[in-house]
């Protein structure tokens, strides 16, 4: 990926979320991460505002990668797995689709069904 730098380049998780643009891009960090929690979100969404800095310490602090996916900018993918308000977070494990969150969850509650698919 053109985003790796060298001291990032060969790990298996990333410290910041990915942002997305496209179904692609989004298979890639799929097929690359053992789990990924991809955060469907809107800029103009409250609820989505309140839990970014939530997922910017998952990406930080847990074993999982963490996407975002801008609803208004790829309607498409976020049509492609169903999502019909944001926040949506669904959670990829090896490869599959495994979980789906609709609206603001407490930090616990996510890094709680992360570590069921990272440990």
């Amino acid at each position: 990926m053109a985003t790796d730098t060298a001291s990032d380049a060969g790990t298996t998780t990333t410290s910041e979320p990915l942002h997305i643009n496209g179904q692609s891009q989004l298979d890639e960090v799929v097929a690359e991460h053992d789990v990924v929690l991809t955060d469907f979100y809107a800029d103009w969404c409250g609820p989505c505002q309140m839990l970014e800095p939530v997922v910017e310490r998952l990406a930080a602090e847990t074993d999982a990668a963490v996407a975002k996916v801008d609803v208004d900018t790829n309607q498409q993918l976020a049509g492609a797995y169903g999502v019909r308000g944001v926040p949506t977070l669904i959670l990829f494990a090896d490869g599959e689709q495994a979980e789906e969150i609709v609206g603001v969850q407490g930090e616990e509650q996510l890094r709680s069904l992360i570590e069921r698919y990272t440990e």
